[in-house]
């Protein structure tokens, strides 16, 4: 099968799952938001998709997108590395108008990874899977309670460090990785080229936002979100 077998069918596959999962964040990155007015609102969401199998199935959905996403990128830098054999160590110097990003994908698809797993583990595992298990206080607070979830992982400056750093390697990973996909699918065109960088920029840059806004109101100003600010 030539999504298998050749570097471009790869490239295409990273592409179609790269973009899935950008769709995924901007849906995530939207829910997230409304916690900050309001936690019953936020609260009904979390319980909404936890108490539904579609929202199941999304998730497994997702997590076979990202594990594929995974391997092909490990597959592809494999390859290249083989192709270029000991030549590689011939390189002294950075090749002109190639991004940072570019060369450093594999690292920041790390840094992207440890952090989707931490978040996975904040998140994901003291609330779905809890319901899954029928634990519904496998966390210590109410599956459900999505809010509380997130007042009490920003309450560690450690995690709101980590998350911080996390969203800037997710950050630079996505504004390269967009442009690229649209190129591999051939979408750009000569005029479309910059157009779509400057799009993918902006989109980027904006869910990143969207997240950053959040982790960083509740873990300098908790009692001022969700529409509960103290007196």
């Amino acid at each position: 099968m030539w999504l298998c077998d050749s570097s471009i069918g790869r490239k295409v596959v990273m592409s179609v799952t790269g973009i899935a999962l950008v769709l995924f964040l901007t849906f995530h990155a939207s829910m997230n938001v409304v916690a900050l007015f309001s936690a019953e609102g936020y609260n009904m969401i979390c319980e909404f998709l936890g108490s539904n199998w579609y929202a199941v199935a999304a998730t497994l959905v997702l997590a076979a997108l990202v594990v594929i996403h995974i391997v092909y990128a490990f597959w592809l830098t494999i390859q290249n590395r083989k192709a270029r054999g000991s030549n590689r160590y011939d390189v002294t110097c950075k090749p002109e108008k190639v991004e940072w990003a570019s060369q450093n994908m594999l690292v920041l698809g790390i840094i992207v990874v440890l952090g989707l797993l931490l978040h996975l583990f904040n998140f994901w595992y003291n609330m779905m899977f809890a319901e899954l298990l029928g634990d519904p206080y496998m966390g210590g607070l109410a599956a459900t309670d999505g809010f509380g979830y997130i007042v009490e992982t920003f309450s560690n400056p450690v995690y709101s460090v980590l998350y911080v750093i996390w969203l800037l390697a997710l950050w630079f990973h996505l504004t390269h990785g967009f442009w690229s996909a649209i190129q591999t699918l051939g979408w750009n065109g000569k005029v479309w080229f910059n157009r779509w960088k400057v799009i993918g920029n902006i989109y980027v840059t904006i869910v990143i936002l969207m997240f950053l806004v959040v982790a960083l109101a509740f873990s300098f100003c908790p009692d001022c979100m969700g529409g509960t600010c103290a007196a």
